[in-house]
């Protein structure tokens, strides 16, 4: 402090004062600060005021909390209207702390919650004493504090009064309060007209409101290139709601010039600041890649901060990465925990996709009554694919006792548009569960759902031509449908195109590639296929036989009981000579 200053401020706090701000207004805070201490030192609410809000700001002094509190309070008390309805904010916002405790740099001040009671008083005493902003934040209070508080009608008419004397906090609020109370078309334009009083003021929060508004077309013009540019002008003053529309916007070019690396960046600096749906979008981005291949690792990074924070899509998405294996090591157990707290949210795919898991064998009793009760409820109010999936539990006895005849009605309900539930209807009638049996109408539905390409309905289907159940039989068209479920890897249907190559059908006689599909069978699993290739190499069927690999082959059926692959084993060779290691004899 300069000689002149300080003997000024010793001299007269009030010319103190004076200097103080006519140092904050050139903009020298260092020069200004202790002035203003010096003032509020002598008891002066205006200069209590200045230091109070530097020690919140960190202007010119660490920032302090504590110190903020203390000075903004003695000012507050001797009547600073300014202070008075700062104070309020800083209750509100969970910012006022004890006055004994010391702020430290290396704290974990935790959750901080507002004090609707502190914010209360000092919100009506700015209010009384003629205060605008006090007024406004009267209103929040009582339209937005807990319940014991809350007074709408007198909210809605302190919003109403601050906004008419030309408040933007006013003006937001009586905005969002007329909102909640619109009846017609006037109502809604009323809001848009005090909801753009404050937008013009650069409140972040109504930016992004005039652009939801706008993009809407409630109340004003539908305009989606002007409503990006409110979310714009939200984005750029830190409101991360609307960074992640803007982010979208660019993104997608909607109501502006495509700019994907520049939307990628507002939607991550969204999420970071603690959006979903950004975070969903960006984990979305690094699944689906683009000029780059997927980067599932990253993904499950960015959807688990968007699932942590509610995004029922997101724990979805991580329930098919973990499933999978994608982007990290395969576990079913957390995948099934993703699946469930997405389903709980109202995830109807979720749900789906848990049920499936259940299916399994995984999951517990309640975990099944609960899934049944989603489909339960869904159904009820309409959702076909819930009533599809209802109709499943109750054929299987997922979640509650197996009723038949309730299944049926379901998947009949289904099956007008749901094409798994065609399939299941089809299976039900031609078994005779839950109705009369009926192959004819059984195979028509299970035709219905093959030619909408299910698979399993095109094994099924196919099953049906070869022995005629429900129709007349038809190889030609059964051999068709088994290969294109082959070509989906459908193990079951290679097995069946082995099997009718092999002969006895009525397509002609190919065992070349009759091995060849008993081949790719059993190299996923299948034990007849096991055994039908054992047996296809050891007689040398399709002009090949190699004793060792039949062996393989049949060690493996039998390893899964079948007997019939265990009576094939016992008439191979004893395999204890060197030279039958060479063994290849093609006739």
């Amino acid at each position: 402090m300069a000689l002149v200053d300080r003997l000024g401020a010793a001299l007269s706090p009030a010319w103190a004062l004076r200097r103080a701000l006519q140092k904050q207004t050139s903009n020298e805070p260092t020069a200004a600060f202790p002035l203003f201490v010096r003032a509020a030192a002598a008891g002066l609410p205006d200069a209590q005021f200045h230091v109070g809000r530097a020690y919140l700001e960190g202007i010119a002094v660490p920032q302090s909390r504590c110190e903020a509190l203390r000075w903004l309070t003695r000012a507050g008390n001797a009547g600073h209207v300014e202070a008075q309805s700062l104070l309020a904010s800083m209750y509100i916002h969970g910012f006022a702390v004890n006055q004994n405790t010391n702020d430290s740099l290396f704290e974990d001040r935790g959750e901080q919650r507002p004090d609707f009671e502190n914010a209360m008083i000092w919100a009506r005493r700015a209010a009384v004493n003629g205060s605008t902003d006090g007024q406004a934040i009267l209103g929040y209070i009582l339209t937005n504090g807990p319940e014991a508080i809350r007074d709408l009608d007198a909210g809605h008419e302190l919003y109403q009064k601050a906004a008419e004397c030309g408040s933007p906090q006013g003006a937001l609020g009586y905005a969002i309060s007329l909102a909640q109370r619109a009846k017609d078309s006037k109502d809604h334009e009323a809001v848009v007209q005090f909801l753009k009083r404050a937008a013009d003021a650069g409140l972040p929060t109504a930016l992004f409101l005039m652009a939801v508004v706008t993009e809407g077309g409630m109340g004003t013009t539908r305009d989606v290139p002007r409503a990006v540019q409110y979310y714009r002008k939200a984005a750029e003053r830190g409101h991360r709601n609307g960074q992640a529309r803007w982010g979208a916007a660019l993104l997608e070019g909607k109501g502006v010039e495509g700019n994907p690396p520049e939307g990628e960046s507002w939607l991550r600096r969204a999420a970071l600041a603690g959006d979903a749906e950004a975070a969903a979008l960006v984990g979305d981005l690094y699944a689906r890649g683009g000029d780059l291949p997927p980067n599932y690792a990253e993904a499950v990074l960015w959807f688990t901060r968007a699932a942590e924070n509610g995004h029922k899509g997101a724990a979805r998405a991580l329930g098919v990465l973990y499933l999978t294996g994608a982007g990290v090591g395969r576990d079913p157990d957390e995948a099934a925990r993703w699946f469930r707290i997405s389903a709980e949210a109202g995830d109807r795919r979720a749900q789906a996709d848990f049920a499936n898991l259940l299916l399994r064998g995984g999951g517990t009793p309640e975990d099944l009554v609960r899934t049944r009760q989603w489909f339960e409820e869904a159904a009820l109010s309409g959702d076909l694919v819930a009533a599809f999936n209802f109709g499943v539990c109750l054929a299987e006895g997922i979640g509650v006792e197996k009723d038949g005849k309730q299944a049926v009605h379901w998947l009949r309900k289904a099956a007008e548009a749901v094409v798994n539930a065609q399939y299941w209807y089809g299976r039900m009638l031609t078994e005779g569960r839950g109705v009369p049996e009926n192959e004819a109408e059984g195979r028509a539905w299970v035709s219905k759902a093959a030619q909408s390409g299910m698979v399993d309905a095109q094994v099924s289907l196919a099953e049906m031509m070869i022995n005629g159940r429900g129709g007349p039989r038809d190889h030609a068209a059964a051999l068709e449908l088994f290969s294109l479920a082959a070509a989906k890897g459908h193990v079951g249907a290679m097995f069946a195109l082995g099997a009718m190559y092999g002969g006895g059908h009525d397509v002609p006689q190919n065992r070349v590639i009759a091995q060849q599909w008993f081949r790719a069978a059993a190299e996923r699993g299948h034990p007849h296929a096991q055994m039908m290739l054992g047996r296809y190499l050891a007689r040398g069927l399709a002009g090949e036989t190699n004793d060792i690999e039949a062996r393989e082959w049949l060690e493996r059926a039998c390893a899964h009981g079948l007997a019939e692959a265990k009576q094939d084993l016992n008439r191979l060779p004893a395999a204890n000579s060197e030279a039958r290691l060479q063994q290849t004899t093609v006739h």
